[in-house]
């Protein structure tokens, strides 16, 4: 079997390497979604993210109606690895609007909806920035146990709740909120709708979450009388879980090249820390990095196999939640491997990367303090393992 991509492709992955080559710093090493923490990354992240979108990059897979170039999504795969690998900044503008905001509202948006924010989104600028208003303080695995209401009067809807982690809302002009507008259904899940928020509504209220790295990825945001017009519905009222859960397939799915390219990038530099200062020399360092070359290469099975199976026109069902929770485990032994090889010098504050005793650039301390995180957010490592187990394995559904 051959496994090598076509001239096409592969003519793609010199071109964004040269494009790395040519706008990112010598030696440009970046922790993951670092560029939303501090202003001068986000305005660089910004810059970049304009210049993917007038080659065309940002929403290659899109139709080019809505401002895509309508490439295959072996192409996508391709600059998803790349981008990961060189950590070009501004890929996805804050994840959510290109990743899944974008691919869901092709789904489910009215025409309106389309005409209005997938442009946005397409052409890298600030305005095209989106956060997922997902998560509450109880209600985090148990999404359907959400309680921000979305009241409907007259013709608009009156939100108030409060979310927690989220991401990017700080840079953020949409909100993709996930709110309960039946709250007398007979189930959860049948009480939840999709609406679309200006940030800059009045009575949105943006707090910093900043984590124990140090970094301002999350924030909690709260609604109090909020009011959208009841155009900003996604699809049908109290059918946002159905919707959502399609939203978070691709959110997941979104995970796995990228997180193979950036996974690739540190096991290198790792290796050539090591031979660097001759700890390659030692059996024991040359066997930890082997067996992670080897989960890396896994883990890029594992998503161009989920490529090739979308590619024929199938909708993944387990497989973005498999590479998801790989991923995870990966970044994982990653940042204890690194830990172990760069010793002391792993405890250095990321937050001065530019120390001369910083090595990596901090990024392998802070990939230690984040993977935790990692493995909760997009849903759970565990929940995600239920649905491999129903969907993927055939296991009945526990209760």
């Amino acid at each position: 079997m051959d496994f090598k991509f076509g001239e096409k492709e592969e003519a793609l992955r010199e071109e964004i390497r040269e494009f790395a080559r040519e706008e990112l710093p010598p030696g440009w090493l970046t922790v993951m979604l670092e560029e939303e923490s501090r202003d001068e990354d986000w305005a660089f992240a910004m810059s970049i993210s304009k210049k993917l979108s007038e080659r065309g990059w940002l929403t290659m897979s899109w139709p080019e109606e809505y401002g895509g170039k309508g490439a295959s999504l072996w192409e996508q795969l391709v600059y998803l690895e790349e981008s990961g690998y060189w950590g070009i900044p501004g890929t996805m503008m804050g994840i959510s609007g290109v990743a899944w905001v974008g691919p869901s509202l092709m789904m489910y948006g009215s025409e309106e909806q389309k005409e209005k924010y997938l442009p946005l989104i397409a052409s890298g600028e600030p305005d095209g920035v989106w956060c997922t208003g997902y998560s509450e303080p109880n209600a985090g695995s148990d999404f359907a146990n959400i309680q921000t209401r979305a009241v409907r009067e007259e013709d608009e809807y009156v939100i108030n709740g409060q979310k927690t982690w989220t991401s990017a809302a700080h840079r953020a002009r949409w909100c993709w909120l996930a709110a309960v507008t039946n709250p007398n259904a007979p189930k959860k899940h049948q009480r939840i709708s999709v609406l679309i928020v200006d940030m800059k509504s009045k009575g949105v209220t943006v707090n910093p979450l900043v984590n124990y790295a140090g970094y301002h990825i999350f924030n909690e945001v709260f609604f109090d009388d909020v009011r959208v017009p009841e155009s900003s519905l996604v699809g049908e009222e109290n059918r946002g879980w159905y919707q959502l859960m399609t939203s978070l397939a691709y959110e997941r799915g979104s995970l796995g090249p990228s997180g193979y390219g950036y996974n690739k990038r540190i096991l290198d530099e790792l290796v050539r820390y090591a031979k660097e200062t001759n700890l390659f020399q030692k059996h024991e360092i040359r066997c930890k990095l082997a067996d992670m070359a080897i989960e890396v290469e896994m883990q890029r099975m594992l998503v161009s196999q989920t490529t090739w199976k979308m590619s024929k026109g199938e909708m993944p069902t387990y497989e973005p939640s498999r590479d998801k929770v790989f991923n995870d485990k990966v970044q994982e032994r990653l940042a204890i491997t690194g830990t172990e090889i760069l010793g002391a010098y792993s405890q250095i504050d990321p937050l001065h990367r530019d120390s001369r005793w910083s090595k990596l650039r901090g990024c392998v301390e802070s990939l230690y303090w984040l993977f935790p995180g990692i493995s909760i957010s997009a849903g759970t490592d565990e929940i995600e393992k239920n649905i491999i187990g129903q969907f993927g394995l055939g296991l009945p559904k526990s209760y």
